[in-house]
């Protein structure tokens, strides 16, 4: 399980920040992950102690590597391997974005009407209208 040599990719693929290890490599070539504010390459040897900025779809990652995992675990034992140092603000704006995420579903009694909204108004149109 731990290695003492491990490439960039397969550690950020171990550690679960990407759930494809060819994800993790994508990102390092298009400049996604950083170390000390240069572009890391995917074959780039993992050190403990490094710093590493990771973008992903849904946050800016800032982690420190505490362990070396070869292999992927289940979350629970591969956030030992790794400590997040995300900045605050940035967990805020998470958490904002998060707040105001439309999911395209309507609000609750909001918008087109019930079954037995429409038989109700079926049964008002239907009636003939008095004299």
């Amino acid at each position: 399980m731990i290695a003492e040599k491990i490439r960039l990719d397969k550690y950020l693929w171990a550690i679960r920040l990407f759930k494809t290890r060819s994800q993790a490599a994508d990102a390092c070539d298009k400049g996604k992950v950083k170390l000390n504010g240069d572009n890391a390459k995917a074959a780039r040897s993992v050190n403990i102690n490094d710093e590493y900025e990771v973008k992903t779809e849904s946050k800016r990652w800032k982690i420190k590597v505490t362990g070396l995992l070869e292999k992927r675990v289940q979350y629970s034992d591969a956030i030992k391997y790794y400590t997040d140092i995300t900045p605050a603000e940035e967990l805020d704006r998470i958490k904002f974005e998060a707040a105001t995420f439309n999911t395209g579903k309507r609000l609750s009694k909001v918008g087109r009407p019930t079954k037995k909204d429409k038989r109700d108004l079926d049964g008002f149109m239907n009636t003939p209208s008095a004299p």
